[in-house]
């Protein structure tokens, strides 16, 4: 599982130091792709099959899911983090994401988001205002 936020930078050749916390999970290797909002998603290979096995079950004659598809794996990247605990991010990722020197990295359950700091926090804030009411959303009845 994971969870915190963190401030790593991206090296010049477009690496990441992945949180020390993170790492264990990931030394097989991991998936990095589009995310959501304009962040990018990592999987540990493991979920990322997972997912690929749900998505695999989508009717393919749906629009809606061939296009889903086409944009998550078209952009699919699989690393293996170095002895530093570094992995590379494509520059297709970065551009799609803004990432520059700056990142904040997010333990978000069963995967890490990373984002552009100012995308971050205007998130954050926007989300911090509904986040109370999601309660009731995401746990009815608790």
């Amino acid at each position: 599982m994971f969870f915190g936020t963190y401030t790593p930078k991206l090296d010049e050749k477009g690496r990441l130091f992945l949180p020390a916390k993170f790492r264990d999970e990931l030394t097989e290797g991991l998936v990095v792709t589009r995310g959501q909002e304009r962040c990018l998603t990592v999987w540990s290979l493991e979920d990322f099959g997972r997912l690929t096995d749900r998505l695999r079950e989508a009717p393919v004659t749906q629009k809606s899911t061939r296009d889903y598809v086409r944009m998550l794996f078209a952009a699919a990247s699989q690393e293996v983090p170095d002895k530093q605990g570094r992995i590379n991010i494509p520059a297709p990722l970065r551009e799609y994401a803004s990432l520059r020197k700056e990142c904040v990295v997010i333990g978000s359950m069963n995967r890490i988001e990373i984002w552009d700091p100012t995308a971050w926090a205007t998130y954050s804030e926007e989300q911090e205002q509904k986040f109370s009411e999601l309660s009731d959303e995401v746990f009815p009845g608790i």
